[in-house]
């Protein structure tokens, strides 16, 4: 069940990716872009995301569990710390750079092209050459 429900919340986090044009990286880099010729549409977009995800995470905190049962698995850390600024400057930076985060990638991919595809596999390294630090670390 909890797969089916994963594969259900990700075909509806991509079919909105889809329609709020998040997966399209010309709209995200209009929005990016405020110096210049600035789109704030998914200004409305993150706000109606803050909308939603704000009650139901404050519905999540006060549960044992999920609805299909399980622990809820939230943040254990609050701390603002330099790892978490340079991993958010690094991620902002990309996504300037490229117009795709992790989920719009995901979907453009799925989509087709050689940008998305590249953008991806740039990615996956990210991840890997971070989980060999991480290792390194510890």
């Amino acid at each position: 069940m909890s797969l089916l429900t994963a594969l259900l919340a990700g075909l509806v986090f991509g079919a909105g990716l889809l329609l709020s044009g998040l997966a399209n990286p010309a709209k995200v880099l209009a929005f990016l872009d405020l110096a210049g010729a600035w789109d704030p549409s998914l200004l409305f977009v993150m706000g109606g995301a803050l909308l939603v995800a704000t009650p139901a995470y404050a519905f999540v905190v006060r549960r044992r569990r999920t609805l299909l049962g399980a622990a809820p698995q939230l943040p254990a850390s609050s701390a603002i710390d330099r790892r978490l600024v340079l991993g958010s400057v690094v991620f902002g930076v990309g996504w300037g750079l490229a117009g795709y985060c992790p989920g719009p990638a995901l979907v453009s991919v799925a989509l087709g092209g050689m940008k998305p595809l590249l953008f991806f596999g740039a990615m996956v390294a990210g991840m890997g050459i971070y989980e060999l630090l991480e290792r390194r670390r510890r």
